[in-house]
């Protein structure tokens, strides 16, 4: 079993949105605890965002928002390597190349794609490919380029993104069977949590929070909106005084993630005894996540003010990632014979 002992790890962040719980939970609170024990690099991928984010106010206000994000939950540019994906364009030279090493047939087998091609199939349009654009149907080329080019040995995946590093190591594998004599490209190993369910937190309708159910609770809302947004999530219309099941509650699901273990045993015996009411329950939820999240949300604030600190922290993780890629690239222009 692969350990992050003494290996780089690499995650990549797409900018489509404002952050909400369910980032921090199943992703960002993660990444970072796995940062512990490995060397660690992390990215805002930019450009992957074009496929689908076209309007430019909108993508450089969100890729400053997870810039903002992962700095105020605690990620340390001084220990870490952070950067911008557009800040590293020896990444797009390496993209080309690898591209002529990629399978068209793996690519017609890509998740994203085939998902796109049977939406159009279930709308009855004849032609499969309409509206889809080449830069996702090249989407996994361009995210191997970013695990290859820094040389990483890890990358933490859900299991829905598992086949982008098994995408990543089939590239590297076809350049290193041509040029493997003068320089191999390092093969990458997914990281894949054992427990995805455990990461995983209902929205404010009950399912899976998601950006595409319009359902997720902001990462840092201020107090007013997050009170009303946690009243808004629904319950039965069990009586105060009536045990209840906590485990069924998506409000209690919620308050796990955030209370300590005896706050959240308290609020489990009062439930199933009987005598604390839904309202009541939401109001835990909403004082615990203020106090969870209003640190964080200072430092967001603060970080998201024009002159503030975010673009020169950017600026030097680009340095810190181009030094690292660049002798990557060094190495692949002169195995192909190019430079």
């Amino acid at each position: 079993m692969v350990t992050a002992v003494s290996k780089v790890s690499l995650t990549g962040i797409k900018p489509t949105g404002e952050p909400h719980l369910g980032n921090f939970i199943g992703a960002i609170k993660p990444a970072l605890e796995l940062a512990g024990g490995a060397e660690s690099i992390y990215f805002i991928a930019d450009y992957h965002a074009l496929t689908s984010v076209r309007d430019p106010e909108l993508l450089g206000r969100w890729t400053r928002s997870v810039a903002a994000t992962w700095l105020a939950a605690g990620l340390d540019p001084e220990r870490t390597i952070f950067y911008r994906q557009s800040d590293v364009p020896e990444i797009f030279e390496l993209h080309w190349v690898l591209s002529c090493f990629s399978a068209k047939g793996l690519m017609n087998r890509a998740h994203a794609y085939k998902a796109a091609r049977d939406r159009n199939r279930e709308a009855g349009v004849e032609e499969l490919d309409a509206g889809i654009n080449m830069g996702l149907f090249n989407y996994p080329v361009l995210m191997a380029v970013d695990i290859l080019i820094m040389e990483a040995d890890l990358v933490p995946v859900g299991k829905d993104q598992l086949q982008h590093v098994e995408y990543a190591a089939d590239i590297a594998g076809a350049f290193n069977a041509v040029y493997g004599d003068s320089f191999k490209l390092k093969v990458p190993k997914a990281v894949v949590p054992t427990e995805d369910t455990g990461r995983t937190l209902p929205g404010t309708d009950g399912r899976k929070m998601s950006k595409s159910y319009n359902n997720t609770i902001p990462l840092f809302a201020p107090e007013a909106q997050l009170r009303k947004t946690v009243r808004r999530i629904p319950t039965d219309s069990t009586p105060v005084e009536a045990p209840k099941d906590p485990d069924s509650s998506a409000v209690f699901q919620l308050l796990s993630h955030f209370a300590d273990h005896k706050k959240l045993a308290e609020v489990r015996t009062r439930l199933e005894a009987g005598g604390m009411g839904w309202g009541e329950l939401k109001n835990t939820l909403q004082v615990v996540l203020s106090e969870q999240l209003s640190p964080m949300r200072e430092r967001y604030d603060a970080l998201m003010q024009p002159g503030s600190e975010l673009e020169e922290l950017l600026a030097l993780g680009a340095a810190k990632a181009r030094r690292r890629a660049q002798p990557v690239l060094e190495q692949v222009r002169k195995a192909i014979g190019i430079g």
